[in-house]
């Protein structure tokens, strides 16, 4: 099927795409190769993925990089995924901006190197003003951290401001601040788990698991993923009469 074939079938695309990029491991272990050799391999799908929701119009996507969990893996393993990360930054910031994307990373970016907070930055600033694609990318990330800092921040603002928290909403205090929520959630890999993932912004999410592990996750797993979302009638809350009246 054609690109332009796939696009009639699709009634309509999200706006905002999250994945968490599971199965790079028992990708590697498959092939009888390291488990570091699926982390590279998942870093080139990430590429294509960038460019299918480039292509598609999604305004913005959000990638599970490494969970706060994740420190709990081998040391070696951790350190290989914070050296690629570093890497990946290093090799791909022009790229990002020549293509008019911005980043943004979300997480406790305190625990990360200095040498890699400091990369951090500097990409965001590099892409800042790029109006394309917006790629978040969740690193040393936790949904149940992102909605206690919020918290925490929220409370603290009510205090120095004296404002009382009912005026307030502790969505502008998460790490998605003035991002839409995700329409369409997906994990590859098999689970059909969220894993901590965005919990409050996942709330009214469409939600597509896949057993394609994440290294062999190409344009055509995207495509499916996303007319699964096309099929889908989105009704917050209201019936499917209502949603024809609106018409």
């Amino acid at each position: 099927m054609t690109d332009n074939q796939v696009k009639k079938n699709i009634k309509k695309s999200p706006k905002h795409i999250a994945i968490i990029m599971d199965g790079n491991g028992r990708w590697a272990t498959a092939q009888g190769k390291p488990r570091t050799a699926g982390h590279k391999a998942g870093v080139d799908a990430l590429r294509t993925t960038i460019e299918t929701c480039a292509s598609y119009g999604v305004e913005v996507l959000t990638v599970f990089a490494f969970s706060s969990e994740n420190w709990r893996r081998p040391a070696k393993e951790v350190n290989v995924l914070m050296d690629l990360f570093m890497l990946t930054l290093k090799t791909q910031a022009k790229r990002l901006h020549n293509n008019n994307i911005r980043l943004k990373i979300i997480g406790d970016k305190t625990k990360l190197s200095q040498s890699l907070q400091q990369k951090i930055i500097d990409v965001e600033l590099l892409t800042a003003k790029n109006t394309g694609l917006l790629l978040v990318i969740a690193a040393n990330y936790g949904g149940q951290w992102d909605i206690t800092q919020a918290s925490q921040c929220m409370m603290a603002h009510a205090v120095s401001q004296d404002i009382p928290l009912t005026d307030l909403n502790i969505e502008d205090f998460l790490s998605t601040a003035a991002i839409p929520d995700p329409d369409l959630f997906i994990r590859t890999g098999g689970e059909q788990r969220i894993s901590n993932f965005l919990l409050w912004q996942i709330a009214y999410s469409e939600l597509y698991f896949t057993d394609t592990l994440w290294p062999d996750f190409d344009k055509n797993a995207l495509d499916v993923a996303i007319q699964y979302f096309s099929s889908r009638e989105r009704r917050f809350g209201q019936t499917g009469e209502q949603l024809d009246e609106d018409g």
